[in-house]
């Protein structure tokens, strides 16, 4: 793009901005043709009436605005011309001001915040002769009601979990956080999208440098818009590149969001998503699941335990197992029976990899396939396929056995985006031990940890409180401390109370 076009470009947009509420209705409508589509786009709608002898125009969104709301609004202005009691020489713009009862009701005095609020799903009514409009919030976004993330289940607690509407998030959220230090600051994000994007925190517990950081990298964000929600803005936000390692948490469920703002967690919610971005969020954020708090302490701790166990096993178990079939003389006398006694025409290395993409092409299937067909698919994948590829000596046994352990350790890894990242790493390991044997092994694993550790999100360690080393914080991760017992909040978000 030449820089003459950039200059066009700017100029129109700062005259945009600059553009008052035209007096004359006549130039508004003309400006919403040219600019919105008025009279093209179906669902764009203007309702002219006559309200005290004053011509007053309504535009709105079809789809966006419930149509009852519209008539009763029409009701209330034209309601008007039958009061006696209206003196014509009090301002007609706080006349209808005073007469609309919505709840929120903000003057406008730019054109591109009408547009803008008309887009977004509000009322904005504007009258002849005024340089100002109204803008009413009585927006009904289409949606479904709050239900239970199919990702983040439990067996006991709330059925409640984050909608596509970004009002009904933050309502939820505040349900359960009753402080009047509960923040939620709106901004629009998207030159064409325009899509809201609300930043959450506590005033008094969240730090203030990183609520500016936020805030400022939201702001600076220059696209066209974010039709990927969330994860557009985590992009941008964090920047992490061909990072496969996910640098914020995703959460569905308000009672986890509420805990972590709590804990002094920025949360971001982005409108047209169902999941909310926490920051800063660690390695063992990504390994918390609420159902060890709705359990007793020791159960609570029993389950995190093993589900560190599925995480390690997703990870290290393949290579490891790999590793003592190429080497036997590393298992002592008592586990020699670990390894496969039949040799088949393919080499293990190549039957890991088709075993595990064969798994993970299972797993994209069943996303594509209706629930009703799924199981069927998954019950033909699992007893025919997998039998039928040992009966013809494509698989040994224990190929299909190990793959499936480290399958299950990556489902069960409460993090869909950590549970991808580590079957990557896994592929990393078994390459190097094919190549390296017992010092790919060691190598790989040094590696990946010295990886993890280089990471920071928003300034935080990655593998923080492992390294750096906070015994205290590392020991409540470990296990699963009772409520009464946890009197401070955790370091690493910077909180500025620190009690609970």
């Amino acid at each position: 793009m030449s820089n003459e076009t950039k200059d066009k470009e700017k100029k129109s947009k700062e005259t945009k901005e600059m553009t008052t509420i035209f007096k004359k209705l006549t130039d508004v409508e003309k400006y919403m043709q040219d600019r919105v589509g008025l009279g093209v786009s179906f669902d764009l709608g203007v309702r002219k009436i006559s309200v005290l002898h004053h011509e007053v125009n309504v535009y709105y969104v079809n789809g966006l605005v419930d149509s009852v709301i519209i008539s009763n609004l029409l009701e209330q202005l034209l309601f008007l011309n039958d009061e006696e009691r209206v003196h014509q020489s009090e301002d007609f713009f706080k006349i209808i001001e005073n007469q609309l009862v919505h709840h929120q009701v903000q003057p406008l005095e730019k054109m591109d915040e009408l547009v803008d609020q008309v887009l977004s799903g509000l009322i904005v009514a504007v009258m002849e002769g005024y340089n100002q409009g109204l803008a009413i919030d009585v927006r009904s976004y289409p949606g479904r009601t709050p239900q239970e993330p199919d990702t983040e289940k439990v067996i006991r607690g709330s059925r409640d979990g984050f909608v596509e509407n970004i009002i009904i998030n933050t309502a939820i959220t505040r349900r359960r956080i009753r402080d009047e230090r509960l923040r939620f600051e709106i901004l629009k994000v998207g030159e064409r999208s325009k899509t809201d994007v609300a930043i959450g925190y506590i005033r008094d517990i969240a730090d203030p440098d990183l609520v500016d950081i936020i805030k400022k990298e939201l702001e600076n964000i220059d696209v066209d818009g974010i039709s990927m929600a969330d994860k557009t803005i985590e992009e941008f936000l964090l920047k992490q590149g061909y990072n496969p390692y996910p640098l914020v948490r995703y959460t569905e469920r308000a009672d986890v969001t509420a805990n972590h703002l709590l804990e002094g967690h920025v949360v971001i919610y982005v409108d047209t998503s169902p999941s909310v971005i926490i920051t800063p969020a660690t390695f063992f954020h990504h390994l918390q699941h609420a159902e060890e708090y709705r359990q007793a302490p020791m159960v609570g701790t029993f389950v995190r335990w093993v589900r560190f166990l599925g995480v390690i096993a997703s990870l290290f178990f393949l290579p490891l197992w790999f590793l003592v079939t190429l080497e036997p003389s590393l298992l002592p006398e008592k586990l020699a029976f670990i390894g496969p006694t039949e040799r088949t025409h393919l080499p293990i290395i190549v039957q890991l990899f088709i075993a595990d993409l064969g798994l993970e092409f299972l797993r994209i299937a069943a996303i594509h396939t209706p629930t009703p067909l799924s199981t069927a698919m998954g019950l033909i994948a699992a007893v025919m396929i997998g039998q039928i590829a040992i009966d013809v000596g494509l698989f040994v046994p224990e190929v299909i056995l190990y793959v499936s352990v480290a399958a299950i350790g990556n489902f069960a890894t409460p993090s869909y985006e950590l549970g991808i990242a580590n079957k990557l790493v896994r592929f990393i390991l078994l390459i190097l031990v094919a190549i390296f044997h017992t010092p790919g092994f060691v190598v790989g694993c040094t590696l990946y940890v010295l990886f993890l550790a280089s990471l920071r999100t928003l300034n935080v360690p990655y593998l923080w409180p492992f390294i750096p080393f906070y015994p205290k914080a590392l020991a409540n991760i470990l296990i699963r401390r009772t409520v009464p017992g946890s009197k401070l909040r955790p370091s690493h978000a910077h909180a500025q109370d620190r009690n609970k």
